[in-house]
Formats: C-alpha cells, structure tokens, sequence
C-alpha cells in the first residue's frame, strides 16, 4: 500500500473546500488540522484552485494529504500534480484522467455511480472508489457493492454528508467520507468551521 492511500485510510474523513480562496485557505487549513484533519480537497471550480493547492502543499505537505477535486482531463491532472497535489478526485469515471494520474505516480479515487463504472475504474488502476453522489445512491449501495468488488476496495461517499447521516455510511461500511457545505462553505467563520469540524469528526468516530 502506498504513503497516499495509507494517510487516506488512516484519516478517511476528507475535507472538500469548493469556494476556498488563495488567501484564506491556509487559515482555513489551519483550523481543520487542529480539530483532526489531514486529508483536504480543493476542488478545481474554486477561484484560482491551483495557487490554493500550491499554498496547501507548500505550508502543510509534510503533514495533509492534498487533494485536487472536480479534474475533468488528463491536462488538469498535470496541473494539480504540478502544484502540489498528492491525490485527484473526479466526479466521474473518465479512464485517461486515471491513467494520466497513475502516471505522475498519484492516489486516483474517481467517481462512480454503478458497479459497472466500479469496475472499469479498478481495471484502470483507480485504488480508491468516490461513491457519488452518496446520498443518492444511499449507504446500501456500500453494502451491496462489497459483495461483489474485490475484499477491501477503499469506497469513499461523497454528496450531501452531513453530522445527520455521516454514521449510516461508517455502519454501511465506507472507507471514508468526503465533506463539502456540511463543513465548509465561503466565508463562514473560522469559529464556526472549527466547531463543524470537530463535530463531524466525532460522529465519524463516534460511529466505529
């Protein structure tokens, strides 16, 4: 297993900062390591995305996981390696993205929505799945893919997980978790965020 995909699996709840801004993303980063968080996902439709990824992995490299979100292209993926980022999130299962991914030598967690995408991903080399959107799809879906995936294929939810369901995915078996507005949004308060995050955390651990 590789340092990417160990750090992913030993820290699965994922912040997902859509929004974030080059000047406030190392503050915001600042919180979210305090209150536990090591794995944090700037996605590519935030304002000038590459200059905050870069900032993520030049002040806290050593210690967060950075992820890059929303690449749609293998371009894009030379881009967000090339500033920093340690992992790339699609929304969908585009094969030349996790092909080009696997190619800088980077952690692939692309989106699927079906078994067959699933599939198609894990024979592309992805070694992390992104359930979504979660919450569409339901936290059965986990149970019922396990099933039939390889033993111990790392399945993230993302979409529309918040402190209200965030147990049933962990008791459904997720690996992990991606959390965007039920942490982060614009402009919130670094006290208000601090105390979203900590509260997420603990419903994550509190549902092991």
């Amino acid at each position: 297993m590789n340092a990417p995909l160990t750090q992913l699996l030993a820290h699965p709840v994922v912040a997902i900062l859509r929004g974030v801004t080059p000047d406030t993303v190392l503050g915001v980063a600042q919180v979210l390591l305090e209150a536990g968080f090591r794995v944090i996902e700037v996605p590519l439709n935030s304002p000038a995305p590459l200059a905050s990824i870069e900032a993520l992995a030049r002040a806290f490299g050593k210690d967060v996981l950075v992820g890059a979100g929303t690449v749609l292209s293998p371009t894009q993926v030379d881009d967000v390696v090339a500033a920093g980022a340690g992992l790339v999130l699609s929304p969908n299962c585009h094969l030349p993205v996790i092909a080009q991914t696997l190619q800088h030598g980077v952690l692939s967690m692309p989106g699927v929505a079906t078994p067959s995408e699933a599939f198609a991903a894990l024979a592309a080399g992805a070694q992390t799945l992104k359930l979504f959107p979660a919450d569409v799809l339901g936290p059965a879906s986990f149970k019922g893919w396990r099933a039939v995936l390889p033993t111990g294929t790392p399945m993230f939810g993302v979409g529309g997980i918040g402190v209200d369901n965030l147990a049933s995915f962990r008791r459904a078996s997720a690996s992990g978790v991606g959390l965007g507005s039920s942490l982060y949004v614009p402009g919130i308060s670094l006290q208000e965020l601090a105390q979203r995050a900590r509260q997420l955390l603990a419903a994550w651990q509190a549902a092991a």
